[in-house]
Formats: C-alpha cells, structure tokens, sequence
C-alpha cells in the first residue's frame, strides 16, 4: 500500500467480502523471519469453522488464542523496553518479551518450503507456551494445561 497505509482503500468490483487477510510486515523481513507475516493484524473469518475436535485436535483453538494473547502481550513489553529500558520491566514483561521473539524465530519464521503438520505446529506452539508460566496460561482450560503443558518432554 502506498506509505505502508493498511487503511488505504482498494476498489473491489467483485461484490465480495474476503474472508481473510495477511499483512506482511518489514520489521519481521528484516530480523529474517520467513514468511514475515504479522500475526497481529491479519485475520481469517474462516479459521474457527475448520480447527478444533473432529477437525484438527481439541487443543487448537485454546492454543491459538492463548499464543496470540501471549505474543501480544509480549511484542508490548518489547515496547515498554524500548522506551523505558529493561529495568523498568518485571520479570513477567521480560518473559513475555522473550516470549515473542522465540514465537517470531521458532512459529511464525519457518520459510517458504516447509510443510508442516498441524501437530507439528501445536507442539512447537506448547513448548513456546512452556516458557510462561501455567499460572500466565488464562485463556487454555486446566484439563487441557495438564495433558499438553505438564506433558514430560
């Protein structure tokens, strides 16, 4: 989009509503993350119709939330640090910090050949969501923390 503007509007002739969208974000091209595509702001109106129980595994959705809470979360301690220095933060904002760059580096950053499973991708979601504490892991049911964060390694 012209100056980066995400709100910059696109004459659509076709009557239709995307159900989707990626934002790709030069911040993450230039660490390296491969596809650089920010989490944050791109959505799918699909994705809650075709995940879960019967569809992919139980813990999906929970999990999905819970890893883009936690990024959230820790992209703005990465903020705070950056205007008010790393003292200024808490032990919690810096796990979260860490948090999110291991979620750019080890989820998001994964190439353009890779094929992994859904599986795969859950696994590497939980052991991200092992660096938090259980007690920091809201939006995931007890059940769910006990078969999938205290599974031994």
């Amino acid at each position: 989009m012209p100056e980066d503007d995400k709100t910059h509007p696109i004459p659509d002739l076709t009557g239709y509503i995307t159900e989707g969208q990626v934002i790709l974000s030069r911040e993450l091209y230039r660490k390296g993350v491969t596809p650089p595509i920010d989490v944050l702001p791109s959505l799918s109106r699909l994705k809650d119709k075709g995940i879960g129980k019967g569809k992919t595994r139980e813990d999906h959705a929970a999990t999905m939330n819970q890893l883009f809470a936690a990024y959230a979360r820790g992209k703005e301690a990465k903020e705070l640090m950056v205007i008010l220095g790393e003292a200024a933060l808490t032990e919690t904002d810096l796990l979260y910090a860490k948090f999110a760059d291991a979620f750019e580096d080890k989820y998001v950053s994964q190439g353009y050949k890779t094929d992994r499973s859904i599986e795969e991708t859950l696994e590497i979601g939980w052991d991200l969501l092992r660096m938090l504490p259980r007690s920091e892991l809201k939006r995931i049911s007890d059940a769910m923390l006990d078969q999938y964060y205290d599974k031994a390694e």
